[in-house]
């Protein structure tokens, strides 16, 4: 079956040929990039989802709500209860997540190789709780910032990954809280052994295991997040035991990333042609009077654009 597909309003750089959707619908489709699409993908970053007519099915990263007038499907961090909406965390896009289902071998050279203490990597100076924490946590020990965005080191890193390989404690707040956002923030330094130290997504125990690493939500105050990091460094034996834990929750691989369930959806989604009107037919009527809603949310998601060039 052939499908013709395109993507708009996405952060840059975004290849419409080679990216998490096409990779995942390529394995049962046939997949034509066209500017007289079918279906059109399209995020929170601009505008020019309105040019089409087509069926619409919204990606949301970002901290926003899916606007079901623009859209006919969606797939977004929410927890919503609506056939035509699927729950796919941001986070899902980064790497290859079956590998942290995968045991750590050998936890005492996994902490040899941590030769620093807790490192941050942001470039968004809006983040207000974040900040506060680096400050605060820095009065304990030197927290190195390796982003654009209070760096400490000399000047920003040029690989993520690698740079958080070094450290035992790895800084991942949200930009801002809402139950079921999550992002990568959070799965990057899984990757890499380095214990989240995390704040953002209140039900984040839905996906994750909270005891592999230190999550804000299940303290009852900052300095009693602080005292458990202080903790962790201080005792080896109590540092490899959280980082021991299984990532996930249960030690399962979430049901909303198994990619059988997100291309029963997408199955679901391309049998509405021909049987349904796409309702972007109707939202141009409406569009003028949401004008004013959409120029309140175009500095957030310029601001968003210019994040997404550098390190988040």
């Amino acid at each position: 079956m052939t499908v013709k597909l395109n993507f708009a309003d996405f952060w840059e750089p975004f290849d419409k040929e080679d990216n998490y959707f096409t990779q995942l619908l390529s394995q049962h489709y046939t997949i034509e990039i066209s500017d007289n699409p079918d279906f059109l993908i399209y995020s929170c970053y601009g505008r020019d989802h309105l040019k089409y007519s087509c069926f619409k099915i919204f990606y949301n990263g970002e901290n926003l709500r899916v606007n079901w007038n623009a859209c006919d499907f969606a797939f977004s961090f929410d927890y919503i209860e609506n056939p035509c909406h699927f729950r796919l965390p941001n986070w899902v896009l980064y790497g290859d997540l079956r590998t942290l289902l995968l045991p750590k071998k050998d936890l005492g050279e996994i902490l040899k190789g941590k030769t620093g203490f807790c490192n941050m990597v942001v470039s968004n100076p809006h983040a207000s709780k974040r900040i506060e924490f680096f400050k605060k946590l820095s009065k304990y020990k030197k927290v190195d910032s390796g982003g654009r965005y209070l760096n400490n080191i000399g000047g920003p890193i040029a690989d993520k990954r690698s740079f958080i390989r070094g450290y035992k404690f790895t800084i991942a707040f949200e930009n801002s809280s809402y139950p079921g956002y999550t992002t990568e923030k959070l799965v990057e330094p899984m990757f890499e052994n380095s214990i989240p130290i995390y704040w953002g997504n209140p039900l984040v125990g839905r996906d994750f295991n909270t005891s592999s690493f230190i999550n804000f939500h299940d303290y009852i105050n900052e300095q009693a997040v602080i005292e458990k990091i202080v903790e962790l460094d201080q005792n080896d034996d109590l540092y490899k035991s959280m980082l021991g834990e299984p990532w996930y929750k249960n030690g399962m691989l979430p049901s909303c990333i198994d990619s059988e369930n997100i291309l029963k959806q997408f199955r679901m989604i391309f049998a509405a042609k021909g049987t349904l009107k796409p309702a972007a037919q109707t939202y141009r009527k409406h569009i003028y009077s949401l004008d004013l809603q959409l120029q309140r949310v175009d500095g957030f998601l310029n601001r968003k654009l210019q994040y997404r060039k550098h390190f988040r």
